[in-house]
């Protein structure tokens, strides 16, 4: 699943425990949520780094 897909997730189980009143089902909510944060800025920080790798490797081939 991707970030986006668990925050979704996260907002429908949210929405859904506060109709239903029951505690736990917003917990989860707020925590696929939470996951979902955490799976995007872990492709952001992928993203960079491939980028600085690519960056990195053009230098290289650019002196060789």
């Amino acid at each position: 699943m991707t970030g986006e897909t668990d925050n979704l997730k996260g907002r429908v189980k949210e929405a859904a425990g506060a109709l239903t009143d029951d505690d736990d089902l917003k917990n989860e909510g707020k925590a696929d949520q939470a996951a979902g944060s955490a799976k995007d800025k872990v492709g952001k920080v992928a993203d960079w780094a491939d980028d600085k790798i690519d960056q990195a490797k053009d230098k290289f081939a650019d002196k060789g």
